[in-house]
């Protein structure tokens, strides 16, 4: 699939739950939300946090730094002390893997 990039399998990636994927230089973090599939970048916009290895809670993800919160479908901070929105990607499925163009990503909002 020209510019598509493939960054795990589905199976790979447990319902209500988060994985972090390094690919082509890009860390990324797939999640898996009622079986549809959400990416979004690794690194919380406000500390260290690796948000594909958080706690996953509905449709949001607390980062194990300081307990910031994203709206995982939006990128958008929804608790402090996060207030800079993550950058996501649109996922394709396909062939039983989570795909992303990587020229595509955009700030949540």
């Amino acid at each position: 699939m020209q510019g598509l990039l493939r960054l795990i399998g589905t199976a790979e990636v447990p319902e209500g739950e988060g994985r972090r994927v390094q690919a082509a230089g890009g860390d990324y973090a797939v999640f898996n939300l009622g079986g549809v599939f959400y990416v979004t970048q690794n690194r919380c916009t406000h500390g260290p946090g690796d948000l594909g290895e958080c706690l996953v809670e509905g449709e949001e993800v607390e980062c194990d730094f300081h307990q910031g919160r994203f709206h995982i479908p939006t990128g958008r901070p929804t608790a402090a002390p996060c207030t800079e929105p993550l950058r996501v990607w649109d996922a394709v499925v396909k062939d039983g893997a989570v795909w992303i163009d990587p020229a595509a990503g955009r700030i949540g909002a």
